[in-house]
């Protein structure tokens, strides 16, 4: 990070996720290049606190229920009167086989995943569209197209990001907003549910041979922000040491 080349001065940014992990380093990234930083999550009190150490704004919100959403991009406009770049990012885990998976399992993991990323690309459309210039950034998994055992809701609701990631760049790319994804593994929160063998295991798979840490999914994300990647949209870029080879 003390090599950070991008400027993102003057540019609205809102990170979904943002109390931890990947999206706590993404808010961070943004915050060091200068940008207007909205971090959004369900746990107010840790947002807020994250935020106050790098002049951020934090704000509670469920991503999976539309008043919460709209209500957050109504007062991100009201503070800077435009949003740049929306990174969805937010996720929740529960995990089980398919046939101890309960309807509440699946609804909530489908709903923060999937329905928060619809959620929040919809009520940003309009005001990217007006700018006629947006940047969408999603967050997507491997288990997304590769499946993971004990997680078929998880799994069905990032193969969804891929889907709607491809198909929003196609209904968006005339009005100058670009829409990607990134297949990030880096050692957060999420994860540390895996016995450290089986870890150890996965991390022997990695070409480079070990997880990747948060803040290395950030340039990535960076440069599918920024203007110079005016001509990228529809894509998945695995941030995964190799991976998805």
């Amino acid at each position: 990070m003390s090599n950070l080349s991008f400027d993102f001065k003057n540019q609205t940014v809102i990170v979904t996720g943002a109390a931890r992990g990947i999206g706590l380093e993404i808010s961070r990234f943004f915050a060091a290049a200068n940008a207007d930083v909205f971090m959004v999550d369900l746990d107010g009190p840790e947002v807020i606190s994250a935020a106050e150490t790098m002049g951020a704004v934090g704000l509670q919100a469920d991503v999976s229920n539309t008043a919460d959403v709209t209500g957050v991009v109504a007062k991100v406009l009201a503070k800077t009167g435009r949003v740049d770049v929306l990174v969805n990012n937010a996720g929740v885990l529960r995990d089980g086989v398919v046939w101890k998976l309960t309807d509440e399992d699946w609804d909530t993991v489908l709903g923060v995943h999937l329905g928060g990323t619809f959620r929040f690309t919809r009520a940003c459309t309009p005001i990217f569209r007006e700018q006629n210039f947006g940047r969408i950034v999603n967050v997507t998994s491997y288990t997304g197209l590769h499946g993971n055992i004990g997680q078929s809701n998880y799994g069905a609701a990032k193969a969804g990001i891929i889907g709607f990631t491809k198909t929003t760049a196609k209904e968006l790319a005339g009005f100058g907003v670009t829409v990607n994804a990134i297949s990030p593994n880096a050692a957060t929160r999420m994860i540390e549910s895996i016995p450290d063998d089986k870890r150890d295991q996965l991390a022997a798979a990695i070409p480079v041979g070990r997880w990747g840490e948060a803040y290395e999914m950030c340039p990535a994300v960076g440069f599918l922000a920024s203007h110079e990647a005016s001509y990228v949209t529809g894509v998945v870029l695995p941030v995964d040491g190799g991976l998805s080879i």
